[in-house]
């Protein structure tokens, strides 16, 4: 796997004196942003923000079901000293974004992804938290393995994900499983789920359940970027350089936050091109009339992408539409590393640069 450094670039876009960002009217801080944003969304109200602001499907090189950025951790320390709570949290693809949604705790999550079949995957996973008492049975649930006798609310991750390893996942579990899924989904919260949104749901519980906990980004067959990637078990029990464990499942705390966001329908996948005219712009508008500020945005290393295709002005137009202040932080992916394990902090020349081009942008 390549390594990539993770830069926390703090409001690139506010820094260059761009009008088009500011806080909504009357905010006076993170408790008034946070009680702007509801306390819990209806089903109607989730399915309808989920389709309403999504675009058609687009494509990506891989399924990419799981993160392949094992440094992803090293930014934390960081993020939890500089990013307001309570707030608005926006990111991209699988399971990483609870690894920072539970740092950042904000009050309601967007997750803006190109690929419909990411939008199923936070679909499944949200049925597995609603359905999971705590981490010992999530693991089961999202793997199809029996649980082992000894885990508890205050067994590490460690324990829970070696508890797990030997044990064989169950046909029988995983038809129930998938059963409990189809549920909870289409019975319980009554979402408009078509043949295709079920399908897809299907394919992505079916490759958790064949791989295990050894599942990683390339299992699929659809994966790119080298033959060695982190498993689902690597990344939970990877550490944030200091010898902190901070995934989502490190504590029965940030899974138990997770599993609220989750049955209070605060967590909305939409489908969307960061560069696309629909989806960045309506989370952004939705926002604003709710008088509410993102804290963060996880971008993984899109940028790239909209470079070399040459969207990146469309993009940062789109965050440009975004309500953020002097608080706000963008959290990037990027190849290459300065300390050996792949972590820079926010360079005050990246910044000036990143603030002219999007300055220059949106002019």
């Amino acid at each position: 796997m390549t390594r990539r450094r993770f830069v926390l670039l703090a409001a690139a876009i506010l820094a260059a004196g761009i009008s088009a960002v500011p806080l909504g009217p009357g905010i006076q801080g993170v408790g008034a942003a946070a009680e702007s944003l509801p306390s819990k969304l209806s089903d109607q109200e989730f399915w309808r923000l989920v389709t309403d602001f999504s675009e058609p499907n687009g494509t990506f090189r891989s399924d990419n079901l799981l993160s392949n950025e094992l440094w992803l951790q090293y930014v934390i320390p960081d993020l939890v000293r500089t990013a307001k709570t309570g707030r608005a949290y926006m990111g991209v693809g699988p399971e990483q974004n609870f690894t920072y949604i539970s740092a950042v705790r904000p009050r309601m999550v967007f997750i803006v992804d190109v690929r419909r079949g990411n939008r199923d995957l936070h679909l499944m996973y949200k049925a597995l938290f609603e359905l999971s008492a705590d981490r010992a049975e999530f693991v089961s649930r999202l793997f199809s393995k029996p649980r082992p006798e000894g885990l508890s609310a205050s067994s590490t991750i460690q324990q829970i994900i070696a508890g797990y390893w030997n044990i064989d996942t169950s046909e029988t579990l995983y038809k129930d499983n998938l059963r409990a899924i189809h549920e909870q989904l289409l019975k319980k919260h009554n979402l408009a789920l078509t043949e295709d949104d079920l399908q897809g749901i299907d394919y992505v519980y079916q490759k958790f359940f064949w791989y295990g906990p050894s599942i990683n980004y390339s299992s699929s067959g659809n994966g790119f970027g080298g033959r060695s990637q982190p498993s689902y078990a690597d990344l939970m029990t990877a550490t944030d350089g200091n010898g902190q464990t901070r995934s989502y499942l490190a504590s029965e705390e940030s899974f138990a936050f997770l599993k609220e966001l989750e049955t209070k329908n605060l967590l909305v996948p939409v489908v969307g091109n960061f560069a696309g005219p629909k989806a960045i712009r309506a989370v952004g508008k939705y926002l604003k009339e709710k008088s509410a500020t993102v804290s963060a945005f996880y971008l993984s290393n899109v940028e790239q992408y909209l470079y070399q295709d040459g969207l990146w002005r469309d993009f940062c137009r789109n965050a440009a539409a975004l309500p953020l202040d002097d608080t706000s932080l963008f959290i990037r992916a990027t190849r290459g590393g300065r300390y050996g394990a792949g972590y820079a902090y926010g360079l005050s020349s990246e910044l000036a640069e990143i603030g002219k081009e999007v300055k220059a942008c949106v002019e």
